[in-house]
């Protein structure tokens, strides 16, 4: 028996409908993303509690462990975010994220602060290992210039990313939490 060819290419034509109509109608899940960046302000936060800890002369000061957590937090301000933050992973539109929906308005402002704190980080970097008062030193400096560039006004629009920075030069001891 043949099947006449109008049929089969109508059927695959259905097909191909069908599966783009599918797939146009599920977003991606955003709890990936989520998840990732999330994961990456842990880190942020692990290393600036050590950083933080020996600014505050919590721990002692040890020149190879300020090094690293510096280091790490210079690689992490480096890494490309922005398959992290994908529409509608704010907190108002999906369950689990603290992002606020003005970081999606405001992007290209989101991206200035988020260079500013590369430039702190690289700066802490070539800080930290050197010695306790040069570890302070920069941790002031860095508080000093936020505030005279009204970070804090910033942070409570950009919470996600900027928390690690305001840790740092806050002294936060994040270490422990």
């Amino acid at each position: 028996m043949r099947t006449p060819r109008s049929l089969i290419l109508g059927l695959a034509g259905a097909a191909l409908t069908a599966t783009v109509v599918t797939a146009a109608s599920h977003a991606p899940d955003p709890a990936p993303a989520i998840k990732a960046r999330q994961a990456q302000m842990q880190l942020y936060a692990f290393n600036l509690g050590t950083l933080g800890a020996m600014a505050q002369e919590k721990m002692p000061y040890d020149a190879a462990m300020a090094s690293t957590a510096a280091n790490n937090l210079a690689a992490l301000a480096k890494l490309d975010q922005s398959m992290m933050w994908p529409a509608g992973s704010d907190a108002d539109s999906a369950e689990g994220s603290r992002a606020l929906p003005e970081i999606w308005a405001n992007f290209e402002d989101v991206a200035a602060k988020g260079q500013a704190m590369r430039d702190a980080a690289d700066a802490m970097a070539a800080a930290a290992g050197t010695d306790l008062a040069s570890l302070q030193d920069e941790v002031r400096r860095s508080r000093e210039g936020r505030e005279s560039r009204s970070y804090r006004s910033a942070r409570s629009l950009y919470q996600m990313q900027l928390a690690a920075l305001r840790r740092l030069v806050e002294y936060e001891d994040v270490g422990s939490k």
